[in-house]
């Protein structure tokens, strides 16, 4: 039985975990939870999961949900955060906490040799370098848990990587693929946030509206992968089918594909590198009979070219990217900017950062926070 501890349970990803958990039971145990402050629905995994201990990242919150929950061991802050990231009795780290408050837990989970299952983007984004070397140092797994990562990873399982010929993902393309410029001008918060095809997250729908969702992908395929940026490409594929491709040298290409839901990705990473039995009945290529691809356009979707740039400069560049633009979609989503403004402005401020290269964990955390504040 493989023992789980959950970083961000009460999210999209965490909520999707505990369902694989309750799908396999005899397989996945739950030992350690971590929240950032929803303690009602916390509470209510805890006492359907009996993990050993939990956390909150809020200190308040973790007060209130000690006096509910007097007999659990309920962390608080960032501290509580690591110990649940590197708990004695868990083998894998669900790694879902959004942004950079999920580095140093998952930095904690693989200095404690925990095997990672990465639902956080940011982790990579920000510290690919440090993450990578200390995962190769501590000789533990990175298992991607992203739809998209977690099908090239599958399709490169038993494959040698001077084959590749190029990375291929795939993106849905988002609500907004075939609007016009003039449309684009008077985009709504509530017409970002109706995605066509996934449901997640407020700012990773709004990332994917923008194409900013699949730019921090490429970062993240480049450092799992060790993949040029010149050979990872993009392609808009509305039915979101097929969850990106692996072409190879002699031409030929590997497709991971399946119905658009978290669950599939999820369950692979926790039973890697078993197959157990899913919950889906087999596909039914009658019903998506037509899938379709077409190339993105960087000119109305520059978030997919700021992502490029700041990969091919490196240093803390892709780190103050990621923490501008997430400051820059909250300010979308409390109606302060317009969707449009979030790649203009965020193009402006990278282009006055001078990247810092070989950046420490100090260094990332100080360039995260200049970013945040220059972007406020």
């Amino acid at each position: 039985m493989k023992r789980i501890a959950v970083l961000g349970s009460t999210g999209s990803i965490g909520r999707s975990t505990m369902d694989v958990v309750r799908h396999l039971p005899e397989e996945v145990r739950v030992t350690a939870l971590a929240a950032h402050s929803n303690i009602d629905l916390l509470e209510a995994q805890i006492r359907e999961f009996h993990p050993d201990v939990a956390a909150v990242y809020e200190p308040s919150a973790a007060k209130a949900l000690r006096r509910r929950m007097p007999n659990c061991e309920i962390l608080e802050g960032p501290q509580g955060l690591n110990a649940v990231a590197a708990h004695h009795n868990a083998d894998f780290v669900v790694s879902a906490v959004v942004g950079t408050a999920g580095l140093a837990p998952t930095l904690a989970a693989i200095e404690a040799r925990k095997d990672v299952g990465l639902a956080n983007k940011e982790v990579l984004i920000a510290a690919g370098a440090l993450v990578t070397s200390l995962a190769r140092k501590n000789k533990i797994n990175l298992i991607p848990i992203d739809s998209e990562h977690s099908a090239l990873f599958q399709c490169l399982l038993g494959e040698e990587r001077g084959a590749i010929r190029r990375l291929i993902l795939t993106a849905s393309g988002g609500p907004f693929r075939a609007h016009t410029d003039e449309q684009l001008q008077k985009v709504s918060v509530e017409d970002a946030l109706r995605h066509p095809t996934w449901n997640m997250g407020p700012k990773v729908t709004i990332d994917s509206s923008t194409l900013m969702n699949k730019g921090l992908e490429i970062i993240e395929a480049y450092w799992l992968f060790g993949v040029s940026p010149d050979r990872i490409d993009v392609v808009i594929h509305p039915q979101s089918i097929i969850h990106s491709m692996v072409e190879f040298q002699d031409g030929s290409i590997k497709a991971q594909m399946n119905v658009p839901d978290m669950i599939n990705p999820i369950q692979y990473a926790l039973t890697y590198p078993r197959r157990l039995c899913g919950r889906f009945p087999p596909y039914d290529f009658t019903k998506y009979s037509s899938l379709t691809f077409s190339s993105p356009d960087t000119r109305r979707f520059r978030c997919l070219r700021l992502a490029y740039q700041a990969l091919r400069a490196g240093g803390t560049l892709p780190c103050f990217m990621n923490a501008a633009n997430e400051v820059l979609v909250n300010r979308f989503l409390k109606k302060e900017i317009p969707w449009h403004a979030i790649a203009h402005q965020l193009e402006g401020l990278m282009e006055k950062h001078q990247p810092i290269m070989n950046p420490d964990l100090r260094t990332i955390l100080e360039v995260d926070a200049q970013a945040r504040q220059e972007a406020q």
